[in-house]
């Protein structure tokens, strides 16, 4: 199995600190930790950020073969700041390398020898890498999107497009809660809002992270839910790509939906209840976690 994912490489800048990030490469980590061959279509400028960015890459053991080099624009930045709760948001410079990403042959390629696409809002915002990948959706053979709301990045004609394009969509609750007004969707009830976007997308799998209390997958018109592990937080940067990459990872190798919600809830926790977006567990400590927690 080959997933790929598509979009921002970039630096977290904490207060204290600053870590490599972007929601692809987070994603294309933690799939390389579960054995699953991942790749990340970006691109970096040609700067000390960047060239420390290609090291730490290869350093983990990914392929760097499509990161493209900008000689005009900087490696991308974020300012990470922390809430009482170590809850993230988060300020994005603009315009940076990430947002000028082009189409190539060897791009296609890449995409079309994937088994599944993951794409996110943010790296739409330039219509440089939207153009860029829109095209190579075209060739995808699964296409997944992580709708990752950062405001002011986007609006509902792009997200339209975009939910439309995929065949499975993850999004959080607040982000459900924006979409539906966006949408002039106007259901009472969550499973409801689910369907309607479902049907408004023509999308049979999605599924809404809602942070403490867990998550719930719409799976080819069942629902699946998992309420949530209790961890003391530590901070979110990277938990919903964690929890992303470990649902896609168990769907794809045929775990029962149930199964795959319970791995993925886990993973979440336990990034977020970590320091960083990519700390390294075992199957068995996962498996430990939602032992002692049941």
């Amino acid at each position: 199995m080959k997933i790929t994912s598509f979009g921002e490489v970039l630096w977290d800048i904490f207060e204290t600190h600053k870590k490599i990030g972007g929601a692809p490469l987070n994603v294309a980590l933690r799939l390389h930790s579960m054995d699953i061959e991942s790749s990340v279509i970006t691109k970096i400028g040609n700067d000390d950020l960047g060239k420390e960015i290609i090291a730490f890459v290869k350093e983990q053991g990914l392929p760097v073969h499509t990161f493209q080099i900008d000689e005009q624009h900087k490696t991308g930045e974020v300012l990470v700041a922390l809430d009482e709760e170590n809850t993230a948001s988060y300020k994005i410079s603009k315009p940076v390398a990430w947002d000028f990403i082009e189409y190539s042959e060897d791009l296609k390629t890449e995409v079309q020898q994937s088994d599944a696409v993951i794409f996110g809002s943010l790296a739409s915002r330039n219509k440089i890498s939207r153009n860029t990948l829109l095209q190579l959706l075209n060739h995808a053979n699964f296409k997944i999107l992580d709708v990752n709301l950062r405001p002011p990045h986007y609006d509902a004609e792009l997200l339209l497009e975009l939910m439309s394009k995929a065949d499975f969509i993850k999004l959080n609750d607040e982000e459900l809660e924006e979409i539906c007004t966006f949408f002039k969707i106007q259901k009472s009830t969550f499973e409801d809002q689910v369907k309607a976007i479902a049907s408004h997308t023509n999308t049979n799998q999605i599924c809404i992270t809602k942070g403490a209390k867990g998550a719930t997958l719409f799976y080819e018109d069942i629902f699946y839910h998992n309420t949530g592990y209790k961890v003391t937080v530590i901070d979110t940067v990277g938990a919903g790509d964690s929890f992303l990459a470990s649902l896609i990872s168990e769907l794809f190798q045929k775990k029962k939906p149930q199964e795959a919600i319970d791995f993925a809830s886990a993973i979440g926790a336990m990034v977020a209840g970590s320091k960083g977006a990519n700390p390294i567990f075992t199957k068995k400590e996962v498996e430990h976690f939602i032992a002692h927690q049941s």
